[in-house]
């Protein structure tokens, strides 16, 4: 018989995963449903044998405008009270992108096969845990239409925030390109110039003036060479913080870093709240909606903390009590989460404070910004003025012997 990898909570919400033999997937979902138990998952345990898990492969990422245009569409359909089958048969037409229509195609074909939508998205590697979860939570609450609507406004304030970061540090990333850019171009083009005219003449130059031709000449002896070097090195730490280490690495330097670390935390506390709100908000239970929005949150460092304060929830600890023991969270943060607590209105006070953050990391990216920008300018405007002033002082010099 074949063996099939299960994962599913008792009445207590402890997380249980093993391996057992069954006839299938269904069989044993029936017989873990009747025992009580909420089952996450259940996946063959040799290998995922769906369409996607091959052609996916590990890293591949969803384009999550186009994500969110076909749950816009997904729920659209579903209201208008066509069956899921043939939603998925409607959108899978329809979709011509080369990584989610194919996707799509393969979840047709799994739930035509028997399988529950929410298995069958989880057998796609590449969804988010929370999507998954909520879709379970649908089909289990029978309100699959209400829950998927949610999770798009979920998905669309998420993406409007993360927009508006990247719009923010636009500018300044372009002005740091150029700024590099111009530094190159004067020590590696005009400078070596200048060397040469004043190599011709016996005159003794002022320091500044041999120190940056120095620079320049080194520059222009080794440019293939830094560049080469600059190159491997950006490679070499891209493909160092995809991993834990490098990435619970770069958690460390964020949170050493000055006016970074802060504005990193409270994003971080309002994606948290905003995936705890969603979850809870469709019936997720809290211990299970932790585990979740643990898997999806970004930051290693956040998920050790995440699975800490779920384990002590898990013993009977209050939400706000545990997560404060992490001590990540903001106090004003803890502070609502326990108000939320006390007046039984936990998913909409975890809202609120994703709103209240998600407006405090935009005025402090936008105060840091203020300060970043002049800082650029008058490095800059520095800089430039010193290449000219020990470029054209040996002229100057030159000009005051002749007289």
């Amino acid at each position: 018989m074949p063996e099939f990898a299960l994962k599913y909570a008792d009445a207590r919400g402890e997380i249980h995963q093993q391996v057992v033999e069954g006839a299938g997937e269904q069989e044993l979902r029936d017989h873990l449903t009747q025992q009580g138990f909420l089952v996450y998952s259940i996946k063959p345990h040799k290998a995922l044998t769906s369409f996607s898990a091959r052609i996916s492969g590990r890293g591949q990422k969803l384009d999550l405008e186009k994500f969110l245009i076909f749950n816009q569409q997904f729920v659209t359909l579903f209201r208008a009270g066509l069956p899921i089958l043939k939603c998925l048969d409607l959108l899978a037409e329809r979709l011509t992108g080369p990584k989610l229509g194919p996707i799509v195609q393969a979840i047709r074909d799994d739930v035509r096969k028997g399988s529950l939508l929410s298995e069958a998205f989880r057998r796609q590697t590449v969804f988010p845990a929370i999507y998954t979860t909520s879709i379970m939570a649908g089909e289990k609450s029978g309100a699959l239409g209400e829950v998927l609507e949610r999770y798009v406004n979920y998905q669309r304030l998420a993406l409007a925030v993360r927009k508006k970061i990247m719009l923010s540090l636009l500018y300044p990333s372009v002005l740091i390109v150029l700024v590099a850019l111009l530094v190159v171009f004067l020590v590696t083009f005009v400078v070596p110039r200048f060397a040469s005219l004043y190599s011709t003449t016996n005159a003794t130059l002022p320091a500044p003036t041999r120190i940056l031709m120095a620079v320049g000449q080194a520059a222009e002896t080794y440019i293939v060479a830094g560049v080469a070097v600059f190159i491997a090195s950006i490679v070499a730490i891209r493909y160092y913080l995809r991993t834990d280490q490098g990435q619970a690495w770069a958690d460390r330097i964020k949170l050493k870093t000055p006016l970074l670390n802060e504005i990193w935390i409270k994003y971080q506390v309002a994606q948290l709240a905003r995936l705890l709100s969603t979850l809870l908000t469709g019936g997720i239970p809290l211990v299970q909606g932790m585990e979740t929005a643990a898997q999806s949150v970004g930051s290693p460092l956040l998920r050790t903390s995440l699975a800490q304060a779920q384990k002590m929830v898990r013993e009977g600890q209050p939400l706000s009590g545990a997560l404060a023991s992490t001590g990540i969270m903001p106090p004003l943060a803890i502070d609502m989460i326990e108000v939320g607590e006390s007046t039984g209105a936990l998913p909409s006070m975890l809202n609120s404070v994703a709103e209240f953050y998600e407006d405090d990391v935009n005025t402090r990216m936008q105060a840091t910004l203020s300060l970043i920008e002049p800082a650029i300018m008058i490095f800059m405007g520095c800089f430039v003025a010193f290449v000219l002033v020990s470029l054209y002082l040996p002229i100057f010099s030159l000009a005051e012997s002749f007289n």
